[in-house]
């Protein structure tokens, strides 16, 4: 009995001193309605963010959602088969710019939030798969519930996001046109600068 008691303390030290990253990973579903929510109570919880400040809705946005997202990816299938003709070089400044871009989107579509709320639709997705389509819709107090769905990669350190759907419209169909465009007129360099330019116009400054 005593060997068996010391065996079951040896097994619950070696499970209390494994890391976090050997924990199961999140579920793609769960990761979305947590960092929603993260994100709703925020901005309920800050007056500088009901207020739509710039600088710390991008705050927000850069420190909760972007480590969730696979920049490389979703870069790459935004900028479509040009990606491959960039060099190594191109491609960093393309995702540095990408990243900005994103962000500034997505804290502008925050700067209106108010008293939404997410509701999770059931994830149809089998154990085993690797990447899946995650299905939520934005309630308002007035109106139609918003869609709002994301695409998720499984990776070695979590579930990240490649694409995101609002309202029937994947972002990445949305950029790789405009993208095609503006390498069409200018190459790599001048899609890259092209966002950088958008990239350093002043942010929106509020609410309205």
């Amino acid at each position: 009995m005593m060997m068996m008691k010391k065996l079951l303390w040896v097994c619950l030290g070696l499970l209390l001193a494994l890391p976090a990253a050997a924990a199961a990973p999140e579920a793609p579903d769960k990761l979305i309605e947590r960092l929603s929510n993260e994100i709703l109570d925020r901005i309920k919880s800050d007056t500088a963010l009901q207020a739509g400040d710039p600088k710390k809705l991008n705050e927000l946005v850069d420190s909760t959602v972007m480590p969730h997202v696979d920049f490389r990816r979703m870069t790459a299938l935004s900028v479509g088969r040009n990606w491959r003709s960039a060099t190594p070089d191109q491609q960093k400044q393309l995702m540095d710019e990408f990243r900005a871009l994103l962000i500034r989107t997505y804290s502008g579509a925050l700067s209106s939030v108010a008293d939404q709320k997410v509701r999770m639709r059931p994830l149809r997705a089998n154990p085993q798969d690797t990447d899946v389509i995650v299905r939520s819709e934005v309630l308002q107090p007035r109106g139609e519930p918003i869609q709002l769905d994301y695409r998720m990669m499984k990776a070695a350190d979590g579930w990240k996001i490649y694409d995101v759907n609002v309202l029937g419209v994947w972002l990445v169909e949305t950029y790789r046109t405009q993208f095609a465009q503006e390498v069409s007129a200018g190459g790599i360099e001048g899609l890259i600068k092209s966002l950088s330019e958008k990239n350093r116009q002043p942010a929106a400054s509020g609410k309205t």
